[in-house]
């Protein structure tokens, strides 16, 4: 997994955090103060959310960084809440017993995650809840641009694509894999038409994730510099400016399952 930078993260806290309250809203009423797991809380945006949806929840935030962890704790995320340094691929929650299980924009880095799904599903208390949402957005240009520079002869021997891995199945296969877990399923995918201001806003969004991984590997600055330029011009093409900002048209599919 990458370094993540909370404070880049955060700069579209709003945008990012919308998704997420529009997936609560079909989660279906949970017992009183609930157990609640935030899988990939990052810097506790999310765990707020969970924490103003259900004020008694005892809340349980997971992620694999450090640093996200660190802000999550503080006021600029949720500091009532618990937290756990731990991989999501081998995080078991069976312990907690939770009433909900939630995940908003992390799976897509989690490789294989759908096999995740029947072991989450176990876990729950019975009507217990999954609820995740993830981008579905890498056939559109802010990724295969990415992609394609990261191939291109200047950048393929330090940006190799096998070295960095991030994506999602499409939406039926969740479904799919969640009635097999034994849950009722409701997927469904949504494209926002984002509205981002100031210079080169779609690269400002990235560098807070689909670019986390790529930047690591570019230790050079002059190199890292370089590269941005690139990328930063390839994504003024395909998003131009507007005259009131840049339209950032961003997919994303969500799922809400309650076993039986």
């Amino acid at each position: 997994m990458p370094t993540w930078d909370p404070s880049q993260y955060l700069r579209y806290a709003d945008q990012r955090t919308r998704p997420l309250h529009e997936l609560l809203a079909r989660v279906p009423e949970l017992p009183p103060a609930p157990t609640v797991l935030d899988i990939g809380c990052g810097p506790g945006n999310s765990t707020a959310v969970l924490r103003e949806r259900w004020p008694d929840a005892a809340i349980t935030g997971i992620d694999t960084s450090a640093e996200m962890l660190a802000t999550a704790r503080t006021a600029a995320g949720e500091p009532t809440a618990d937290y756990l340094l731990a991989d999501a691929a081998r995080y078991d929650p069976a312990p907690a017993a939770p009433d909900l299980i939630a995940s908003n924009a992390t799976l897509q880095w989690v490789e294989g995650h759908l096999d995740l799904l029947p072991r989450w599903a176990g876990a729950l208390r019975p009507g217990g809840v999954i609820a995740f949402q993830v981008p579905g957005n890498f056939d559109r240009p802010s990724h295969t641009l990415l992609a394609e520079l990261r191939r291109s002869p200047r950048w393929r021997a330090a940006l190799g694509e096998d070295r960095i891995r991030a994506g999602v199945p499409a939406p039926d296969a969740y479904l799919a894999a969640l009635l097999d877990a034994g849950c009722t399923a409701d997927v469904w995918e949504t494209t926002y038409l984002t509205l981002l201001p100031g210079p080169d806003p779609v690269l400002e969004w990235t560098k807070g994730t689909a670019l986390r991984p790529v930047l690591e590997l570019l230790a050079d600055p002059v190199e890292r510099a370089a590269f941005l330029a690139e990328y930063a011009a390839l994504l003024r093409e395909a998003y131009p400016a507007g005259p009131h900002g840049t339209v950032f048209p961003f997919r994303r599919i969500f799922a809400v399952a309650v076993r039986h």
